[in-house]
């Protein structure tokens, strides 16, 4: 009988280790699908639109914080963009903060104005857009100089005495 045994208690084994995987795999299905939620948490927090002064372009900046565990990120991006044409946007600036946002998650252009990093855009001339900042609450990871006819200049206010 002893055979008969064993076998009865290599099922129950194979079984037990069957439920095992089986609750693991859910667990690490469950786990992995939280993870991706917390992560992909992406909201626009700040935006603003500059029209050119002969309305040909319009400067607009948007301000995105993205939470989760190990991925919090603040961007800030400006784009430029044709009003007579159907292009798209065109990324000219990037800028990277570490925060904190004033109202987080939320999109509320009073409170986070400037996008963290505070932030302007200013038409010089109708072909010379320029955008301020302060240093010493975000980095400046791109910069275009000339997108078509357009000149653009950037400037970090942080350096500039105050009055």
């Amino acid at each position: 009988m002893s055979s008969g045994t064993d076998a009865i208690d290599a099922l129950t084994l194979a079984s037990a280790g069957c439920r095992y995987a089986v609750h693991s795999t859910i667990w690490f299905v469950v786990f992995g699908v939280c993870l991706w939620g917390a992560c992909s948490g992406a909201s626009t927090v700040w935006k603003a639109d500059v029209r050119s002064p002969d309305g040909s372009w319009i400067a607009s900046a948007s301000t995105t914080q993205i939470g989760g565990p190990g991925t919090d990120a603040i961007d800030t991006v400006v784009y430029l963009k044709p009003t007579k044409y159907s292009n798209p946007p065109q990324e000219i600036l990037a800028f990277s903060s570490e925060g904190p946002v004033p109202r987080p998650y939320v999109l509320d252009n009073k409170a986070n104005a400037g996008g963290t990093i505070d932030l302007s855009m200013k038409w010089i001339a109708p072909s010379h857009l320029e955008v301020t900042y302060d240093g010493r609450r975000g980095r400046l990871n791109f910069q275009v100089v000339k997108y078509l006819e357009i000149d653009i200049s950037v400037r970090d206010i942080s350096s500039e005495p105050t009055h």
